[in-house]
């Protein structure tokens, strides 16, 4: 069996002037999966992926996708890019859209109405983009995006402007094309959203990519309010726990499956648990380490 490298970057340089946007980039993903390609404003996020589509050329390097040179277009009958919404036409429908899609395609037309039932798009598939809001454009990008069951699936912030039933039907769909064997390579600054969907996290910096699971570096906290605050201190600390206290709360960092015997220690001694706070650490706190803390 052959396996096919899904993306393949080799020595990727792209320069703007003095400017070194993408330094000596190598990557290699070969695997289906989601990955977060996460980064401040301005740091290259959309080059890098302008660069790998072939929307603007690199200075020097290679760049592979599902086997293939970027330069072939053929390729990109397996791949889709989902831009901002700049790329849509407010004097078209959605339909239109992505009827031009399917022909570029040769996809059958029934597909229009499959993508917009999936994306929740129907009641308004046949308005003018101009009378659309900025959720509304989310989702004829996404459905733009999927229409043609892509390989491989780069997404340049596809959380922006969404409300939080579209957030959540977002996620859904992002978990729905990975177990069907989809590649997904998605930008954004929404590291709450990212944590829902992956673990796999790209920082890009300094033109350079980090690649961080961010599995390995999850942190389970549990704020609890007890009715004996002193004691219940004692207990934990005798019980050799890492604590931390603020305002009589206890923060108290143990892993989920061991958090019943810490109730239990607890409440075998006779103190009541008012209240139960899980905290999670996440993308947010990596992100702080390499680029300081968000505005």
């Amino acid at each position: 069996m052959v396996i096919i490298t899904v993306l393949n970057l080799q020595q990727v340089n792209k320069k703007y002037k003095n400017q070194q946007v993408i330094n000596n980039v190598d990557l290699t993903l070969d695997k289906p999966g989601i990955w977060a390609l996460v980064g401040p404003n301005g740091v290259g996020k959309t080059t890098l992926l302008n660069c790998i589509c072939n929307i603007i050329p690199i200075n020097s390097g290679k760049i592979e996708l599902l086997g293939v040179p970027n330069k072939e277009y053929k390729v990109f009958q397996q791949i889709s890019y989902l831009q901002d919404n700049t790329v849509l036409f407010h004097y078209l429908t959605g339909y239109d859209h992505l009827k031009y899609v399917c022909d570029i395609h040769k996809l059958p037309k029934s597909r229009i109405k499959e993508v917009a039932e999936y994306v929740g798009m129907e009641s308004y598939l046949n308005k003018k983009v101009g009378d659309y809001s900025l959720g509304m454009k989310q989702h004829l990008l996404v459905a733009i995006a999927i229409v043609n069951k892509p390989k491989l699936l780069f997404m340049d912030e596809p959380l922006t402007g969404l409300d939080p039933s579209s957030a959540i039907l977002m996620r859904k769909i992002l978990l729905d094309l990975e177990k069907q064997g989809t590649t997904i390579i998605l930008s954004s600054h929404n590291l709450a959203e990212i944590d829902r969907v992956t673990n796999q996290i790209i920082f890009l910096k300094d033109g350079k990519l980090i690649e961080i699971d961010r599995s390995e570096h999850v942190e389970t906290h549990y704020h609890f309010k007890l009715s004996n605050y002193e004691l219940g201190l004692k207990v934990l600390n005798d019980s050799g726990y890492s604590i931390q206290t603020k305002d009589k709360v206890i923060k108290v960092e143990v892993r989920e499956e061991a958090l019943d015997q810490c109730i239990q220690q607890i409440q075998n001694s006779g103190i009541a648990i008012l209240d139960i706070q899980k905290e999670v650490s996440g993308s947010e706190k990596l992100y702080e380490e390499y680029f300081g803390k968000q505005d």
